[in-house]
């Protein structure tokens, strides 16, 4: 039997266990021994992060042939209409070659959000919008740059989901056990 752990990474947190002498790490969270990050998330980015015991599912959820989608709520500066939607669904080119077509929506807020420490910058003359965008690749920063080449660039990007796990149960800085 595997053990995955879904923890829901806080802002400013490295994905590694091993300290850097200037961020808060895995370590300062989670204290189970011989499980290791299936991926990680920008120092920037919050969500979900699994963390596994278990060398072969680390493997398929990372490995991008297996394709798992991956759902983040991004909150971007401006609002997003149809044409910048359809752009992000068709995929976009980016510096390292276009992108597989994304799932996107415009949202509200997400329900019971939690503050963000810091707080995301806002201009007082520029509205945000939200969305839920789903990906199926793994590009380094791939959702803020689709954005940005989109002309929205992202300002609070949390990972919801990955295949069938979600953060639906996972306050932040917290973590939940599964046996798989």
């Amino acid at each position: 039997m595997s053990r995955i752990l879904l923890f829901n990474k806080p802002y400013g947190v490295i994905c590694q266990f091993s300290r850097d002498g200037m961020h808060p790490t895995l370590a300062d969270y989670i204290a189970v021994p011989d499980v290791y990050p299936a991926g990680r998330l920008d120092t920037d980015s919050e969500g979900l992060l699994l963390l596994t015991d278990d060398g072969k599912l680390q493997h398929r959820i990372t490995d991008p042939k297996h394709k798992l989608p991956k759902t983040y709520w991004v909150q971007v500066e401006g609002i997003p209409g149809e044409v910048a939607l359809e752009r992000l669904r068709r995929g976009v080119q980016l510096n390292d070659g276009m992108t597989l077509p994304a799932e996107v929506r415009a949202m509200a807020e997400p329900a019971g959000l939690w503050q963000r420490d810091p707080p995301v910058r806002f201009r007082k003359n520029v509205p945000t919008g939200w969305l839920a965008l789903t990906i199926r690749e793994g590009r380094n920063r791939q959702v803020r740059r689709m954005t940005a080449a989109a002309g929205f660039p992202t300002l609070r990007l949390i990972r919801y989901s990955i295949g069938d796990w979600s953060l639906e149960r996972v306050a932040p800085g917290k973590w939940l056990s599964l046996d798989i």
